[in-house]
């Protein structure tokens, strides 16, 4: 069993979950058994429609329709980009103070389940972010992605020179370790090895804002920050 899933928001047509990191959105389409977001939330709900995705190592803001009706005007809203999805990520480098990043996206031929940034193939991806924080050569970045293409926000970052901080596909897939940054770093006396502050993709779906089905009023939910991530912001602060 997974830990319990918060929920953020739900009425008789909507259900708007928190999901962990490391948790796969839907089934895994070679083994069933792994766990997964759908299929834990349909042993409690009696009918939950899958509107979007989120990567297995991304946490944050995942919603579900509770009927057909509120599916289809969601998977609308998607399909035109009419609703608002912003993520926050920590990358590598002095990241710009805002932006557009305009790349087509499409599968690396080489590697299967890679994808790669493009000026002339693939499908249209646009990225907007702003640089809310710098520290040294890490910048927390708030993402707002028009589209909704297969590892987006990751491939556009590293096409721009600013790959996730940990990223193991699409960068360094090393853990974040206080003694990176910290140049006085010492061990306690009770610890052999240093325990990393995070060790996971270093990307959040901190909100997303959409029109509600029965009254077309905005609706806009807020995932908190994990532990992990509010960790290495907090140090990163501090120096």
């Amino acid at each position: 069993m997974i830990q319990k899933i918060e929920i953020l928001y739900q009425d008789t047509d909507y259900l708007i979950v928190n999901k962990p990191a490391g948790i796969l959105t839907i089934p895994d389409r070679f083994d069933s058994n792994i766990i997964n977001v759908t299929t834990e939330l349909k042993k409690q709900f009696a009918s939950i429609f899958t509107v979007h995705r989120i990567d297995r190592y991304t946490s944050g803001v995942l919603c579900f329709a509770k009927n057909e009706a509120a599916h289809k005007h969601l998977n609308a809203q998607f399909e035109h980009h009419t609703l608002q999805k912003t993520y926050l990520a920590l990358v590598h480098g002095n990241a710009p103070d805002d932006g557009i990043i305009d790349f087509k996206i499409m599968e690396d031929p080489s590697k299967p389940g890679r994808m790669e940034a493009s000026e002339k193939h693939g499908k249209p991806a646009l990225t907007k972010f702003k640089t809310l924080q710098q520290f040294g050569n890490i910048s927390l970045v708030e993402i707002y992605p028009e589209t909704g293409r297969t590892h987006q926000i990751r491939v556009h970052f590293l096409a721009i020179g600013h790959p996730l901080l940990i990223d193991e596909m699409y960068g360094s897939a090393e853990p974040f370790l206080l003694s990176s940054v910290k140049r006085k770093y010492k061990l306690s006396k009770l610890q052999e090895t240093e325990n990393p502050l995070m060790q996971r993709l270093t990307l959040h779906a901190s909100k997303i804002e959409f029109k509600h089905i029965v009254d077309e009023k905005t609706i806009s939910i807020t995932a908190p920050l994990p532990k992990d991530f509010a960790a290495v912001i907090k140090q990163l602060e501090k120096l």
